[in-house]
This record gives C-alpha cells, sequence and structure tokens, in this order.
C-alpha cells in the first residue's frame, strides 16, 4: 500500500492539514479546521475543531485554546482536534501507514518538542515525520519564484505572533530572527472588539463573529493620518461601512451593507468608522497602541502607553542589519509575506513605502505577497513532499524508537542548534575576505527604486 503523506501545519489559530498523495489536487485539498474547542451558549454544544463548522449558533461562544501565547498548554484539547482532524470526518488517514509534515512555532521549547515527538510516534504511530517551522518551508514553494533566491527573508504575521524570519541557502539565520511579541490576529480581534464594546454594542463575549467583522471590514491606510484627520471631519465618507450583525434565527452570520442595499428596522447595524484602520496599524505602530485606537474621537488625545517595540518595517530593518553587509542587498530584494494579517487590504503597499525610506540607497527593494498567505505553507509543505530527497529529512519511528527525541534533536535542525551563519555565507571564493557582521541599522535615504510584485 502506497504510503501517504500528510501535512499538518498547526497554526495556534487555524490548522491547515491535507494529504499530498491524494486524488485532489493540492489546491483542494487543504482543509482549514479552527485549532481550538468551543462551546455555544445558544444551544449548550461543545464543538471540537471541524465541528465548530456545524454550529447553529455563534453568539457567545466560548473558546478553548489549546495554544497560549504562541505555544501548546493544551495537550488534552489538542489531542481531541487532531484527533477529529486524523478521522473520516475530515482526512481519513491510517496514521500508521503515513508520514506528515508538521510545523512547530519559532523558538519552540524543547519539552514541547518532546511531546510532538511522542504524540507524533507514540500516540499516532506515524512511520515518519518532518518536523520544522512555516517560513523553512517558503524556499520549496512559489512565492518567491523558482529557483529560490539563496536569501530570503519572510514575514510571517499570524495568531499569536508577528515573526520576521531571515533565511541564508534554506537554512534560517536565527541570530537575525526579530519578534513583534504579542501583536498577531488574537490581539487584534481582542482590541477590536474592546472598541465596539466601548462605542456601539457589548461585544466582549461574542469573538466570532468579532473577527468575522475584522476580516470583512478591516484595512491598512497607506495614510493614517490623514484617513483619521478625514474621519473626525466629515462623517459621511467612503471610509465608513455598515455590518449587519447576525440575529441567529433568520441569519447565522453577519453581513456587509454594501452600496443600494436596503436594511430591516429590526437589523442591528454596527457602523464601522476609524477602527477599519486603527486597528490593523497596530502591526506598523505598536507602541501607540492606545493612542491609535482613540485618536478619531479625541483629537490626539495621549493617555495610553502602547507596546514598548517597534513597528513591522522597523523590525525588518533591524533583522537585516544583524546580517552579512554584503548579503544584505538580497534580502531587502527577496522579501515574502505569510500569514492572515498579510491579507489586509494595504498591508502591502504600506510596507512597501515605509521600508523605502529605511534600505540603503542602492538596494532594490521588492515585496512578494502571495495569493494565499494563510495557506502558502501548505502549499510550500506540498512542494516539499514531492521532492526526490523527502524521505531524507524525516525521522522513522525505528530511528525513534532507539534514540528517542535525541534523534529528532540531530535530524532537524532549529534555533538551539544554529550552524555556523559564515559556512552558510560561503557564496564566494576562499579568496575573499570574510564577512562582516553589522549591528547598526540601515542609513536612511530618500525614496529609491522600489519594485512591488504579485504572485501569479
Amino acid at each position: 500500500m502506497k504510503n501517504n503523506i500528510v501535512i499538518f501545519d498547526n497554526g495556534a489559530g487555524t490548522i491547515k492539514a491535507g494529504i499530498a498523495s491524494g486524488v485532489l489536487a493540492e489546491q483542494e485539498a487543504v482543509r482549514l479546521v479552527p485549532n481550538a474547542i468551543a462551546r455555544s451558549k445558544g444551544d449548550k454544544a461543545t464543538y471540537c475543531g471541524h465541528e465548530i463548522a456545524k454550529c447553529k449558533d455563534y453568539s457567545s461562544l466560548h473558546y478553548q485554546l489549546p495554544f497560549e501565547k504562541g505555544y501548546i498548554v493544551d495537550w488534552d484539547a489538542e489531542k481531541a482536534i487532531w484527533d477529529g482532524v486524523f478521522s473520516q470526518e475530515v482526512l481519513g488517514v491510517n496514521t500508521t501507514e503515513s508520514s506528515l509534515i508538521l510545523t512547530e512555532p519559532y523558538f519552540n521549547l524543547p519539552n514541547i518538542q518532546e511531546i510532538y515527538d511522542q504524540f507524533v510516534f507514540e500516540e499516532y504511530e506515524f512511520s515518519s515525520y518532518h518536523r520544522c517551522t512555516p517560513a523553512s518551508l517558503i524556499p520549496y514553494g512559489k512565492l518567491l519564484g523558482m529557483p529560490p533566491s539563496e536569501c530570503m527573508l519572510i514575514v510571517d504575521s499570524g495568531f499569536s505572533f508577528t515573526h520576521v524570519v531571515p533565511m541564508i541557502n534554506n537554512i534560517i539565520s536565527w541570530p537575525a530572527v526579530k519578534r513583534l511579541l504579542d501583536v498577531g490576529g488574537k490581539l487584534l480581534t481582542n482590541q477590536l472588539k474592546e472598541l465596539i464594546s466601548f462605542r456601539q454594542w457589548n461585544m466582549m463575549e461574542e469573538t466570532y463573529i468579532v473577527n468575522h467583522v475584522k476580516e470583512c471590514c478591516c484595512y491598512v491606510s497607506t495614510d493614517f493620518r490623514k484617513d483619521m484627520e478625514t474621519m473626525r471631519l466629515d462623517s459621511d465618507n467612503p471610509i465608513v461601512q455598515k455590518y449587519v450583525l447576525p440575529d441567529m434565527s433568520t441569519s447565522r452570520k453577519g453581513r456587509l451593507i454594501e452600496p443600494g442595499d436596503m436594511t430591516l428596522g429590526s437589523e442591528q447595524v454596527l457602523v464601522m468608522k476609524n477602527e477599519r484602520l486603527s486597528v490593523p496599524e497596530i502591526i506598523f505602530r505598536p507602541d501607540d497602541i492606545g493612542k491609535l485606537i482613540i485618536l478619531g474621537l479625541e483629537g490626539g488625545f495621549d493617555r495610553f502607553s502602547g507596546l514598548n517595540q517597534s513597528g513591522l518595517a522597523s523590525t525588518i530593518a533591524e533583522s537585516i542589519a544583524c546580517l552579512p553587509e554584503d548579503l544584505q542587498p538580497m534580502f531587502w530584494e527577496n522579501i515574502g509575506l505569510i500569514g492572515g494579517n498579510t491579507k489586509f487590504p494595504g498591508f502591502r503597499g504600506r510596507l512597501l513605502s515605509e521600508l523605502r525610506s529605511l534600505a540603503p540607497m542602492y538596494c532594490e527593494v521588492r515585496v512578494h505577497e502571495s495569493n494565499d498567505p494563510i495557506t502558502e505553507a501548505y502549499q510550500s509543505a506540498y512542494q516539499f513532499s514531492t521532492r526526490p530527497d523527502f524521505s531524507n529529512h524525516c525521522l522513522t519511528r525505528a530511528e525513534y524508537l532507539e534514540c528517542g527525541s535525541n534523534g529528532s534533536r540531530r535530524k532537524f535542525c532549529d534555533w538551539k542548534m544554529q550552524p555556523d551563519m559564515l559556512s552558510a555565507h560561503e557564496l564566494k571564493s576562499q579568496d575573499d575576505h570574510p564577512p562582516q557582521h553589522v549591528n547598526k541599522r540601515p542609513r536612511g535615504r530618500p525614496p529609491g527604486n522600489a519594485v512591488l510584485t504579485r504572485k501569479d
């Protein structure tokens, strides 16, 4: 019997799973499963992972999340979700006759990695598996073209965090990896809940609905202060959108009111004003998280202190500055975006405009965007699974039974076993001088050449 390869992008918010050797095409085979257990106060039922799609009352869903601060803390809940994904209702896979590609968080802890190994080989008895971070799979995909560049920088903005991950020769340069602490989709949804609850309706327990509002209405402004001033001076402007909340009787899901649409008098309408742009702005200005939220109403009221960290563009510049100086132009030219937060309209353009002023004069800035950044790591893993040498990257169950987790530590190179950056940098002849490591910020410059690309 042919050995299936199960791809399992285990995100903190959403699991992207599929079978690489299945009969469906790769775009159709991926299944998106919420990585959560939800209990509805409406029908008093509990839904585990893929069962949430069967829920008929999304009001006041109480979530139990296996992940906290980006790491798995509730393995009982995670096992229940994984059981559902591997069951006949989703993948219908025989784990004992399958290999597994599994993603893990960046800077994952050794104790958690050992539990991953135990789950894979002792609980589900996979024949072999490969464990890596999502960014490690991107070089095998098509995001930055084929063949991939020797140097690239991946921006992964997901549920819990936003990471900036530089790679040299398909190997992550861990000393230069940067993290925007706590700035992810979960934080943005929570901020939007507080804004809506303070200004209009009490939505503090409506996580599912508010998350849908965020995905439908929010966008990244290319000129934040100008748009906020427009909102303050003109109440009737094109930025304002209206969202009809679900009534859980005739309508199970909310919807945007398009121009010309009529609303019933009994419908509850949520008016989205400066919330549309102030919430995603946190990714670019986390130090002003409080000020940005109320700027449009209070005219610059400055009482809140934000997160003490740089915005995304400055974090990218700091990461590149930690890399060999003669390779830095290649990183500026190969910046890729993955993760759900990069789907906000205007995200790519805003990031590019800020990077242009931070990049050195002689560097060309290119930002590559995926058609579907949520499943980009999954699609790259699909391509990785088709490589002839894929089995060489996997740890077999026999090796695990012989060596335990020591086998996975030797097989999977991570942040605790960072290879010498100089060895990965041997792209020039031995007669050349060794590269110099710099820890300074790139010099500012007037806007230069910048190219914006999109994957076809």
